[in-house]
């Protein structure tokens, strides 16, 4: 990180205020809050640096990147330290308008589009003596618009998965300020691509490390099914045989196909031995053509479930394929900015659950029974997938709307189950008692028989049990009286579980309620 150029505009004010004026970089409008409240998705630290004439801010980032957030919602890396941010806003004034050029626009291009903007400015103040003393007291050099560009472009290109700018409030992204980058699978292909060209030079030693590393095979497979040569058959079986020691897997059952495809009736024993490898296997694989089948009825099967589940344009893939190979890949921030682009998606515009090419929606985005009933199943994958990336916020932004879409007093009383318990991890402990309030609403709603065994089943003995984990964290906050009011609706609710449904929540009645005379004591 380099702050040079910085301490010197601190330190002379003649700099600083052509900094602000004709540059738009105002070192005194740091003292100013941006429009809201803002965190990066990352969790890392902003340091408000200086902010412009339009209410958008520059924030330095913990590596010492300079973030332009706008006051219409979009945000950017634009340097790679202050100095940089700072070479390009004073050799690149009208730098806003250029963020959707890069280097492969031409030199011709880039020249006109700046001369252009540049002529427009004059025609209101002065750029060019104040360019040429700023730059001299500051070291910058006097690089062409064209290497300007490419420096802005690359800055832009850095600004996910890292430094995705959230409203602080809302959990929303900031819309990307220039380009966007590579579509996820990309990146996560990139080593099953690796790895997969190394099986193919045939050393053994290569395909027992690749074969016995769970993550490394299986993002290999994902390389196979999109690059499928002929030679592959003997590493393809070789994968297989140790991918079933995962049991039923969405790459075991791709494995099995890239095999199957290649319609030799010498690996139907192979792949019946796969499909008997566990009670899941046998499930996941019950429709493989048993040994003695013909070559035309194996590459049938396997051309049907390609067809069906796999194909050849990761595009296609669901997203939650790239997610989840990116989070065993360490890729946890690309993960992340994935989904939460994809939720702010859905929040924005909810009739894409309707889309049947919906990319976390395997299945009918629409059930046959209800036609005009959105499917929300994205919403509560979103809601799951958040959780095991750690990130709590998102988890409930997910799971609150995947709750207020639900019809039935089940799929309401359920999902608001599962709201409260976020919420109570999230330490959000007033809203988890609203949520749980709302469920006790839901087993009470009339005219809806959707809850009529929820005495007896799992689903009750959850909510009861989410009302007493409630009571303890509501006590252990010093909220004695909450905690005291939902003990009694949690009693309440477990006097009316069956005894095989109260049984194995009354420990947890008896410690909580202990508790709370303790605390009720002290």
């Amino acid at each position: 990180m380099t702050d040079r150029a910085l301490q010197l505009l601190r330190q002379d004010r003649r700099l600083a205020e052509l900094a602000a004026f004709p540059f738009d970089f105002d070192l005194d409008r740091a003292a100013d809050s941006h429009v809201e409240e803002v965190r990066l998705a990352s969790g890392g630290p902003l340091e408000t640096l200086a902010g412009d004439d339009t209410g958008g801010t520059y924030f330095v980032c913990a590596d010492g990147s300079v973030l332009h957030a706008d006051s219409e919602g979009s945000a950017g890396i634009i340097g790679a330290d202050v100095d940089e941010a700072l070479e390009l806003m004073i050799g690149l004034p009208g730098w806003r308008g250029y963020t959707q050029l890069s280097p492969d626009d031409g030199e011709e291009k880039i020249l006109a589009r700046v001369a252009k903007t540049e002529a427009e400015i004059r025609a209101d103040y002065g750029i060019d003596e104040e360019r040429a003393e700023l730059r001299a007291a500051l070291g910058f050099p006097e690089r062409s618009p064209v290497e300007l560009i490419g420096m802005l472009h690359a800055a832009l290109l850095r600004t996910e998965p890292d430094f995705v700018l959230l409203n602080a409030e809302e959990g929303c992204a900031y819309e990307l300020l220039g380009p966007a980058g590579a579509p996820l699978w990309e990146p996560v292909l990139a080593a099953g691509r690796a790895a997969l060209a190394r099986l193919r030079e045939g050393d053994r030693a290569v395909w027992r490390t690749v074969a016995e590393d769970p993550v490394r095979r299986r993002v290999a497979l994902r390389a196979a099914q999109f690059d499928r040569a002929e030679g592959d058959g003997e590493l393809l079986r070789h994968l297989l045989r140790h991918e079933a020691e995962s049991s039923m897997t969405f790459e075991l059952r791709l494995a099995a196909v890239l095999v199957g495809l290649r319609g030799d009736v010498g690996d139907l024993p192979l792949l019946a031995e796969v499909r008997e490898t566990d009670f899941d296997t046998a499930c996941g694989l019950s429709d493989l053509p048993e040994p003695g089948a013909s070559a035309d009825e194996l590459r049938q099967w396997a051309r049907a479930l390609d067809e069906s589940t796999f194909g050849t344009d990761p595009s296609d893939e669901p997203l939650s394929t790239w997610t989840d190979l990116a989070r065993d890949q360490g890729m946890t921030e690309l993960a992340r900015a994935t989904l939460i682009r994809e939720l702010d998606g859905i929040v924005m515009d909810q009739s894409r659950l309707l889309d049947r090419s919906g990319p976390l929606d395997q299945g009918s985005p629409r059930r046959p029974e209800a036609p005009r009933a959105l499917a929300t199943a994205p919403l509560r994958g979103l809601a799951r997938e958040f959780e095991e990336l750690g990130d709590l916020p998102q988890a409930l932004r997910a799971q609150r709307l995947y709750a207020a879409l639900q019809e039935t007093a089940r799929d309401r009383a359920s999902a608001g189950h599962t709201l409260a318990r976020l919420e109570r991890e999230a330490g959000r402990l007033p809203q988890a008692a609203e949520s749980l309030a709302a469920v006790r609403e839901a087993l009470t709603t009339s005219g809806d028989d959707s809850l009529r065994h929820w005495r007896e089943v799992n689903l009750g003995s959850w909510i009861v049990e989410e009302h007493y984990l409630l009571t303890c964290a509501l006590a252990g906050a010093g909220r004695p009286e909450e905690a005291r009011a939902l003990l009694t609706a949690a009693d309440a609710l477990l006097g009316e579980l069956s005894e095989n449904a109260a049984d194995g929540v009354r420990e947890l009645a008896e410690r909580t309620a202990a508790g709370i005379r303790e605390v009720e004591a002290g």
